[in-house]
């Protein structure tokens, strides 16, 4: 109901200021991933494997927010931008980007921990908990990146890279360590019959390296891009700055 309402709201909207077909593909596409990742078979095979598990999160924490912010626009946002700025204020720490980094990592860290994961597994109101959370922290980390809006806390300079680095380089060592661990540490796949074949461990290993491998891609590209904004919007910047000079 909620992809529903806000898919519905965001094509009313982008009808009203006449969009551009790139933004609504995007919004779609990262709406269409989260119903992916809910109500697609996705969901049922993340309860028989680790590893489809993994996707089901990656698709909640990292993919959809992205897509779903790079639909947005300062213009498809106006009427709420008021709004918007007085929530940042009145958020103080909360809206600053270490508060994202801190929510990010440790969303990540908890929920792996084996008594948690396990835990998720096996009471659905914990699970529908564990993937609002991700989405949560998700959407706000790369809100600090990708929102069209100028937040007071906007990252400039090397920020986006310590910002970036301060989280993936974390999450992907994660991964790592589950990839590389002697041993299945989630007794709920232990208990599973060995689906595509796959032992616990063989399991663990490839969503392991499925979660170190996202991360870096995702950071690598994730950096190409701002630094292209930020070349363009210093570009604009001097060009804004010329027309002034001229004007004088």
């Amino acid at each position: 109901m909620l992809v529903a309402a806000l898919t519905f709201l965001y094509v009313r909207r982008w009808r009203e200021i006449d969009g551009s077909a790139g933004r609504l593909t995007s919004f779609l596409a990262g709406m269409a991933l989260v119903l992916i990742a809910l109500c697609s078979p996705i969901d049922r095979l993340g309860e028989q494997l680790f590893l489809m598990h993994m996707v089901q999160h990656l698709l909640l924490l990292d993919l959809a927010p992205i897509l779903v912010l790079l639909g947005l626009t300062k213009v498809l946002l106006r009427p709420l931008t008021r709004r918007l700025v007085r929530i940042e204020r009145r958020a103080g720490v909360f809206a600053h980007p270490i508060f994202a980094i801190v929510l990010y990592v440790a969303t990540m860290a908890i929920w792996h921990i084996p008594a948690m994961y396990d835990a998720a597994l096996e009471q659905p109101v914990l699970h529908v908990l564990e993937h609002v959370t991700f989405g949560i922290a998700g959407g706000l980390y790369w809100w600090h990146l990708l929102s069209p809006i100028r937040s007071r806390q906007r990252l400039g300079g090397m920020g986006p890279v310590v910002y970036m680095l301060a989280t993936k380089v974390f999450v992907g060592l994660l991964g790592i360590l589950l990839a590389f661990s002697p041993e299945a540490i989630y007794g709920f796949y232990e208990r599973q019959p060995g689906y595509w074949g796959l032992s616990p461990e063989t399991d663990q290993a490839v969503g392991g390296l499925i979660m170190a491998l996202e991360q870096s891609i995702v950071m690598g590209i994730a950096l190409v891009f701002l630094f292209t904004r930020a070349l363009g919007e210093s570009e604009r910047e001097d060009q804004r700055a010329e027309r002034y000079a001229d004007s004088n």
